[in-house]
């Protein structure tokens, strides 16, 4: 048996721009085939933020963070790009400037897209710490081999939620943030889709 789901996809305008708003899935694959859909519906400009754990625990709960490339540490990316341990992440500098002119305070650095999060363990987290990943997350490489297979641009952000980089893991932020933090990063997506 199969299971749709329908995944409603709302118009607003945001400063005289059109957008289309969806909430997408976690993990890779259910990232990736949506990302898939909207691509299919016409939608050629896209950005992404969502929570990450920390690999550093000098980066503070609920800051901003640019993926500049992520470890390929899940299944999707290697059915759209040829294999490599990262996938770069093109849109970056461009991201990165916006918020600079917005004045929103954030760092740039590599991530670690993994599907298995029971399997972020201290070896694991150490290797990509070492290699300079900054954060953790489910679908940064595979949404990035997507939106370049299929030739679109994908702009991400990611928030500091939950902090691997202690002795016990830390959940922080993880779950508990509140929905006017929220509203914060869903603003400034909308600023950054009304720039790119």
């Amino acid at each position: 048996m199969v299971a749709c789901v329908d995944i409603p996809v709302y118009k607003i305008n945001y400063e005289g721009t059109d957008i289309a708003v969806y909430c997408t899935t976690v993990g890779g694959p259910a990232a990736g085939g949506l990302l898939e859909e909207m691509i299919a519906k016409g939608c050629r400009k896209f950005v992404f933020f969502g929570s990450c754990g920390v690999l550093n625990r000098d980066i503070a709960a609920k800051s901003l963070i640019v993926p500049t490339a992520a470890y390929r540490d899940e299944g999707m990316s290697y059915h759209y790009a040829p294999p490599s341990e990262y996938i770069d992440v093109p849109t970056a500098p461009r991201f990165a400037k916006i918020l600079a002119e917005l004045e929103l305070p954030h760092v740039c650095g590599k991530t670690w897209t993994t599907d298995a999060i029971y399997r972020e363990t201290r070896a694991n987290m150490e290797k990509r710490k070492a290699d300079g990943c900054l954060t953790v997350e489910m679908e940064c490489a595979s949404i990035m081999a997507v939106a370049q297979f299929r030739g679109v641009e994908a702009y991400q952000f990611l928030y500091a939620a939950d902090s691997l980089d202690e002795v016990e893991w830390d959940a922080r932020t993880l779950g508990s943030l509140p929905q006017s933090q929220r509203e914060q990063y869903l603003r400034i997506a909308l600023e950054i889709a009304v720039s790119v």
